[in-house]
Protein backbone atom coordinates (compact mmCIF):
# COMPACT_ATOMS: atom_id res chain seq x y z
CA UNK A 1 0.00 0.00 0.00
CA UNK A 2 3.10 2.41 -0.13
CA UNK A 3 2.00 3.86 3.23
CA UNK A 4 -1.45 5.34 2.16
CA UNK A 5 -3.77 5.68 5.25
CA UNK A 6 -6.71 7.21 3.78
CA UNK A 7 -8.12 7.88 0.57
CA UNK A 8 -10.78 11.10 -0.06
CA UNK A 9 -13.29 11.31 -2.49
CA UNK A 10 -16.34 12.70 -3.67
CA UNK A 11 -18.17 9.49 -3.46
CA UNK A 12 -17.18 5.26 -3.26
CA UNK A 13 -18.21 1.98 -5.16
CA UNK A 14 -19.44 -0.44 -2.89
CA UNK A 15 -16.78 -2.80 -3.27
CA UNK A 16 -13.77 -0.36 -3.23
CA UNK A 17 -14.99 1.41 -0.12
CA UNK A 18 -14.70 -2.23 1.30
CA UNK A 19 -11.88 -3.05 -0.17
CA UNK A 20 -10.34 0.14 1.28
CA UNK A 21 -11.54 -0.72 4.88
CA UNK A 22 -10.30 -4.34 4.27
CA UNK A 23 -6.39 -3.33 3.57
CA UNK A 24 -6.67 -1.14 7.03
CA UNK A 25 -7.17 2.37 4.92
CA UNK A 26 -10.22 5.21 5.83
CA UNK A 27 -11.91 6.06 2.95
CA UNK A 28 -13.33 9.74 3.60
CA UNK A 29 -15.68 11.33 1.76
CA UNK A 30 -16.17 15.02 1.13
CA UNK A 31 -19.45 16.45 2.28
CA UNK A 32 -21.46 18.72 0.27
CA UNK A 33 -20.03 20.54 -2.58
CA UNK A 34 -16.70 20.15 -1.39
CA UNK A 35 -14.51 18.43 -4.38
CA UNK A 36 -11.02 18.58 -5.38
CA UNK A 37 -11.95 21.52 -7.78
CA UNK A 38 -13.89 23.25 -5.45
CA UNK A 39 -11.28 23.33 -2.69
CA UNK A 40 -8.19 23.96 -5.48
CA UNK A 41 -6.12 21.04 -4.48
CA UNK A 42 -3.45 20.65 -7.11
CA UNK A 43 -1.34 17.80 -5.15
CA UNK A 44 1.32 20.30 -3.61
CA UNK A 45 -0.61 20.49 -0.27
CA UNK A 46 0.01 18.49 3.27
CA UNK A 47 -2.87 17.08 5.25
CA UNK A 48 -3.92 16.49 8.76
CA UNK A 49 -6.69 14.35 9.78
CA UNK A 50 -8.52 15.02 13.38
CA UNK A 51 -11.30 13.52 15.06
CA UNK A 52 -9.97 9.78 14.96
CA UNK A 53 -6.80 9.88 17.61
CA UNK A 54 -8.60 7.78 19.94
CA UNK A 55 -11.68 6.13 18.58
CA UNK A 56 -13.60 6.24 15.60
CA UNK A 57 -17.09 5.02 15.20
CA UNK A 58 -19.33 4.23 11.95
CA UNK A 59 -20.01 6.80 9.60
CA UNK A 60 -18.30 9.87 11.85
CA UNK A 61 -17.30 13.40 10.79
CA UNK A 62 -13.37 14.17 10.65
CA UNK A 63 -11.83 17.06 10.01
CA UNK A 64 -9.50 17.68 7.54
CA UNK A 65 -6.89 20.45 7.66
CA UNK A 66 -5.10 21.37 4.26
CA UNK A 67 -1.74 22.84 4.71
CA UNK A 68 -1.11 24.67 1.49
CA UNK A 69 2.49 25.53 0.05
CA UNK A 70 1.94 29.26 0.74
CA UNK A 71 1.84 28.18 4.50
CA UNK A 72 -2.39 28.74 4.57
CA UNK A 73 -4.46 26.10 6.32
CA UNK A 74 -8.41 25.36 5.09
CA UNK A 75 -10.56 22.80 7.56
CA UNK A 76 -12.63 20.76 6.02
CA UNK A 77 -15.27 18.29 7.39
CA UNK A 78 -15.11 14.41 5.83
CA UNK A 79 -17.44 11.78 6.55
CA UNK A 80 -15.67 8.58 7.45
CA UNK A 81 -17.30 5.84 5.34
CA UNK A 82 -16.37 2.91 7.64
CA UNK A 83 -19.77 2.00 8.19
CA UNK A 84 -20.04 -1.26 10.33
CA UNK A 85 -19.35 -1.69 14.03
CA UNK A 86 -17.45 -4.93 12.19
CA UNK A 87 -15.54 -2.54 9.49
CA UNK A 88 -14.46 -0.16 12.80
CA UNK A 89 -12.83 -3.63 14.18
CA UNK A 90 -11.45 -4.41 11.33
CA UNK A 91 -9.64 -1.12 10.89
CA UNK A 92 -8.55 -1.56 14.29
CA UNK A 93 -6.72 -3.94 13.52
CA UNK A 94 -4.76 -2.71 10.68
CA UNK A 95 -7.43 -4.82 7.85
CA UNK A 96 -9.36 -7.71 7.29
CA UNK A 97 -6.12 -10.20 7.15
CA UNK A 98 -4.63 -8.89 10.65
CA UNK A 99 -7.43 -9.33 12.39
CA UNK A 100 -8.57 -13.16 11.21
CA UNK A 101 -5.10 -13.71 12.01
CA UNK A 102 -5.29 -12.44 15.74
CA UNK A 103 -8.31 -14.09 16.24
CA UNK A 104 -7.23 -17.23 14.75
CA UNK A 105 -4.26 -17.08 17.61
CA UNK A 106 -6.39 -15.91 20.72
CA UNK A 107 -8.68 -19.62 20.38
Amino acid sequence: MLGVKAVVAKSFERIHRSNLVGMGVLPLQFKGNDSVATLKLTGEETFDLTGIENFIRPQQDVMLTIKRRDGSTQQVALLLRIDTPVEVDYYRHGGILPYVLRELVIQ
